[in-house]
């Protein structure tokens, strides 16, 4: 199996994983990097999974949807956000199959209210590939997206259910945002090892041009700070940023605030 990020504006990522034969694209905003790399590889579009409403998420379906490539591709997205062409609704705890692959649906509002991510594993279970998460703008590695439609609540639940699955989890976020959050990660732990040494691999990898995605949920859970929000180094920045509270979802309403004015 063969996982690559396709560059797209600014800072996004189209995530494609592919077989040699068939491919299966995530958030398509723009159609023309996912067509060039359909014919360079010589690949069948079988699927397309949209995470959210967002245009930079959804701006290529109408252009894959009416391509040779994309005519036969199943597009699936939430079941409750406005899309630009017709989907296949998905709702928590759908399990679909497209290709060889399995993919379960997680609901996950915050970030919008009907945003969903994709769990994805080849059918074979022998194949030896760790299972790939496809987050959307929910998790980003060392961050999370911002409340624009949900709750801190929802939020918070959101990122519990996605930080409950296997270590060996690939992470696969739509933006690289990484170098970013490992800046406001140190400002939130700045005794946490962890979030250093990986801030010099990633500032290496940018070096080179090379994206620093996917991320393992395993290490999420050491070096993000919006999957800490019980660590007492987290509630402690918390409660100087004016948590109401020290519960869970008071530290991360606290810390989810000062993201969004931390430069």
């Amino acid at each position: 199996m063969n996982l690559i990020a396709l560059p797209a504006f600014a800072d996004n990522y189209i995530w494609m994983l592919h077989d040699g034969r068939q491919a299966l694209v995530v958030d398509p905003g723009d159609a023309t990097p996912v067509l060039e790399t359909l014919e360079r590889l010589g690949l069948h579009l079988s699927g397309i999974l949209v995470t959210h409403h967002h245009g930079d998420h959804v701006g290529g379906l109408q252009a894959l949807a009416g391509s040779v490539h994309g005519r036969a591709a199943r597009i699936l997205g939430p079941a409750d956000e406005p899309m630009p062409v017709p989907v296949e609704p998905v709702h928590d705890g759908d399990r679909h199959e497209i290709g060889p692959w399995t993919l379960a649906v997680i609901e996950v509002p915050g970030h919008t209210r009907g945003h969903r991510a994709f769990v994805i594993r080849p059918i074979c279970e022998n194949h030896g590939m760790s299972p790939v998460l496809f987050c959307g703008d929910t998790l980003f590695s060392a961050g999370c997206g911002r409340l624009f439609e949900g709750t801190a609540a929802q939020m918070h639940r959101s990122l519990a259910r996605l930080s409950a699955l296997p270590d060996d989890t690939q992470v696969c976020c739509a933006h690289e945002y990484t170098l970013a959050n490992l800046r406001f990660a140190r400002a939130v732990e700045p005794d946490n090892l962890a979030v250093v040494r990986h801030e010099t691999q990633c500032k290496s990898l940018r070096e080179r041009g090379l994206p620093t995605l996917p991320s393992t949920l395993g290490l999420e859970r050491e070096i993000n700070p919006f999957l800490r929000c019980e660590q007492p180094g987290v509630i402690e920045r918390a409660a100087v940023q004016g948590a109401a509270t020290l519960d869970p979802v008071s530290v991360f309403a606290a810390i989810r605030q000062w993201k969004d004015t931390y430069r």
